[in-house]
């Protein structure tokens, strides 16, 4: 080989690796990126999934488990985020909740980043911005933005066809990296069927009597806007979407679990367990296809020329006009679907009464914005911050 040949080699392989560098320091920067929670004075007690399934201790896969006990026993309610990590508005409703909450009776488990692992992943090929800043009254709180599924940096090879345990039904390949399509779990299964399995054993052995799972789907997707329930959760499904459309003017329906389609949190847990499940929609237009660019702006204000023209054709399945679908109606509306939940549940069962204060409402969350329920990290005590 002539010295040209080589030197030319050479270069070509640094070139090679300073696009490799600069590409995959910014992916690096956001997996190692905190996102700090501050404990509330109702927080009683911080486990981890692991606590109930050891087998997740020190994996990625791990996360944390926020409890909320008041001083009177009653019911439990377990509260999910970020089962879908590119659907943040579920993340933000249990972090206020964590930050504010207080449970005068029963107990409340609260998970912000059910999977942790999707939360460290992103989709820059697609042009998701890798964070999103809130406003507060004491500065910007960043947030890393996820990905539907977990890493293959923390799970892979996926297989030709999942085979979904323990139904057999076969499902897409990409399902097994998908926290909703692997309930109710198996123990000695890839790593997000050990942590709906883990998830499950939390239900099972503290027997939790409600199980909500915060989502977010397209406007143009007719499952938006609504609780997903089966059969046995529907009565309190059917009080709770009528209230919260009666009393607090935002629109709700309801959608009923297919009992054919295996693997979702709200048809497993209610089958392999004793657990009411609730799985909540709200229209997030930043996931929709024929969009704008995919940034910061449209994830928070839900705003979208191509979106509004849809709307006028009536293609949309939720009201759309010039003010699109913000953050704050987003959360506003899984705080108070979550929290008409928890008390009509309370209502029909009050030995089994959940009771909790200080979680804001649709009304006052779209009036005060969702960073004016976010406390300051560097003024609250070490102990309190959790970064995760």
């Amino acid at each position: 080989m002539s010295r040209t040949t080589a030197r030319f080699k050479i270069i070509t392989a640094l070139i090679f690796l300073i696009f490799l560098i600069a590409g995959g320091w910014p992916l690096k920067k956001h997996r190692d990126f905190p996102v700090e929670i501050v404990c509330g004075p109702g927080v009683t007690d911080i486990k981890k999934l692991s606590d109930f399934f050891p087998a997740l201790k020190g994996s990625v896969a791990d996360t944390y488990v926020f409890v909320l006990e008041g001083k009177e026993p009653g019911g439990k309610a377990l509260i999910m985020g970020n089962t879908h990590a590119n659907e943040p508005e579920g993340l933000l409703s249990v972090a206020i909740m964590i930050e504010n909450a207080v449970v005068e009776k029963g107990t409340l488990y609260l998970i912000p980043f059910f999977n942790r692992s999707a939360s460290l992943n992103t989709r820059p090929g697609e042009g998701y911005p890798l964070y999103f800043s809130i406003t507060t009254p004491w500065g910007k709180k960043t947030f890393r933005m996820g990905n539907r599924d977990a890493s293959p940096l923390d799970q892979w090879p996926d297989p030709d066809i999942y085979i979904h345990y323990p139904e057999k039904q076969m499902l897409s390949y990409l399902d097994i990296r998908n926290t909703n399509r692997t309930w109710p779990g198996r123990k000695n299964g890839l790593p997000m069927e050990q942590v709906t399995y883990a998830a499950m054993e939390l239900l099972r052995q503290e027997k939790v009597d409600l199980a909500i799972d915060l989502h977010g789907a397209e406007t143009m997707f007719p499952v938006t806007n609504c609780i997903v329930a089966p059969e046995k959760s529907m009565r309190i499904a059917t009080l709770a979407s009528l209230t919260v459309k009666s009393m607090e003017g935002f629109e709700n329906h309801l959608e009923s679990s297919p009992e054919k389609f295996r693997g979702l949190s709200h048809r497993e847990i209610g089958d392999y367990s004793e657990t009411l499940p609730f799985l909540l929609e709200a229209p997030i237009p930043f996931l929709d296809q024929p969009t704008g660019p995919k940034t910061e702006k449209l994830f928070l204000d839900g705003q979208d020329e191509f979106l509004l023209s849809l709307a006028k054709r009536k293609k949309l399945f939720v009201p759309y006009d010039e003010s699109g679908w913000p953050l704050e109606k987003r959360v506003g509306q899984h705080l108070s679907v979550s929290l008409e939940i928890i008390r009509q549940y309370s209502r029909k069962t009050p030995a089994r009464a959940i009771i909790i204060k200080n979680v804001p409402r649709y009304a006052e969350v779209v009036r005060n914005g969702v960073g004016y329920y976010f406390h300051n990290p560097a003024e609250a005590e070490m102990d309190k911050v959790i970064k995760h």
